[in-house]
């Protein structure tokens, strides 16, 4: 009946649109001041993010990448440690590793949750071992309780990768506050995002929080006194006046993204699709709606005939890019690899309406009969 309704796999202009008197407003305010770097925008989203991550400090820093580099930097990861992590994560979480000069060890994530396998995490410790970056996938936080317990016992910082779980909980904590210190991006598609790049980092540490401030400012702890090599690593204050607007919309579009996740889950019950598991006493953010499915290249082609955007995301693992072959062979990570070749994500953002997404749930249904 009439032509096919067409859907995106995320459309940005829709929330600005409906916060465009605010963000404009926000914006102007800071133009008039002109306190354009390091200014009161600034430190305003610091405090409130900190607040609303439960956590002592936040940090505003020139983007996710940025975060997880000083995050490592200031728990004294460098040359000669080795710092533990997943294959299947954006390849900044590798690639910060790679920037202190230390060795990244990868290990396989559980099958069902997408994230780090404790277990595997532990064979892998060795003396070297300085850190570990559980990442919080998808926005599914990790197994925190097992994970943390494991580094205490070695002495190992705890450096959550944050930046796809703005405001994913366990057991009642949000991320950020659930390590030693926590990495978040603010990039435009992420659950928070700004308008460009833009990161922060959360701790609850003091010392930690005052060199990161201090290494995001070309490593000035006062003025014109350098005693260390820095970085300009700063958050741009127009970006945390966006950011400051966005905030108090994150709990809302967070519930959306749950609600449109259990409508697919709902829709395709029964179906050869497997969703992400959650970790016990978590509740996940959605910033990505990852399905599992045997025939990942028929799934595309349905959505694709009909008109509905998707998303490959983390493929391939780290340690099958051509720049990070040195890692691993290929196939040391099976779980990981699997899970490329089958995910496919679909539109999951918070202006998706129900009809969108049965439209989706339509199509994906039909792959089952299709092929």
């Amino acid at each position: 009946m009439g032509q096919k309704q067409r859907v995106p796999f995320l459309d940005l202009t829709l929330q600005h649109r409906d916060l465009h008197d605010e963000i404009t407003a926000a914006v102007t305010q800071t133009i008039a001041r002109g306190d354009f770097i390091l200014g009161s925008s600034l430190e305003e989203f610091e405090r409130e993010f900190a607040r609303y991550c439960g956590c002592e400090f936040a940090i505003g820093l020139s983007s996710g990448t940025a975060a997880l580099h000083l995050a490592l930097l200031a728990a004294h990861v460098g040359a000669g440690d080795e710092v533990i992590t997943v294959p299947n994560s954006f390849i900044a979480t590798v690639e910060s590793i790679v920037y202190t000069g230390a060795t990244p060890v990868l290990v396989d994530v559980d099958p069902a949750t997408f994230c780090l396998d404790a277990a595997r995490f532990e064979a892998a410790i060795t003396p070297r071992t300085k850190a570990v970056i559980p990442v919080h996938l998808y926005g599914q936080p990790c197994d925190m309780d097992a994970i943390n317990a494991i580094a205490k016992r070695h002495g190992i910082a705890v450096i959550e990768d944050a930046c796809q779980a703005h405001g994913a909980t366990y057991k009642g904590k949000r991320t950020g506050g659930l390590g030693t210190a926590a990495a978040f991006s603010f990039y435009p598609t992420k659950n928070l995002g700004t308008v460009g790049d833009g990161g922060a980092v959360t701790t609850n540490d003091p010392e930690l929080a005052k060199r990161m401030r201090a290494l995001r400012h070309h490593g000035q702890y006062q003025p014109n006194v350098f005693p260390e090599v820095g970085y300009n690593y700063r958050l741009d204050t127009l970006k945390a006046a966006v950011l400051n607007v966005k905030l108090a919309h994150l709990e809302r579009w967070n519930a959306r993204r749950r609600a449109i996740a259990e409508k697919y889950r709902n829709r395709l019950e029964g179906t050869e699709f497997a969703f992400q598991s959650r970790v016990n006493g978590t509740e996940p953010v959605f910033h990505i709606l990852a399905v599992r499915h045997s025939r990942q290249r028929a799934v595309q082609d349905a959505l694709n005939a009909a008109g509905i955007g998707w998303g490959k995301h983390i493929v391939p693992p780290a340690h099958r890019q051509p720049g990070y072959a040195h890692l691993a062979k290929a196939g040391k990570f099976p779980v990981s690899e699997t899970l490329a070749d089958q995910l496919v994500s679909l539109p999951v953002f918070p202006e998706l309406t129900d009809d969108q997404v049965d439209v989706v749930a339509d199509v994906l249904s039909r792959v089952e009969v299709s092929v």
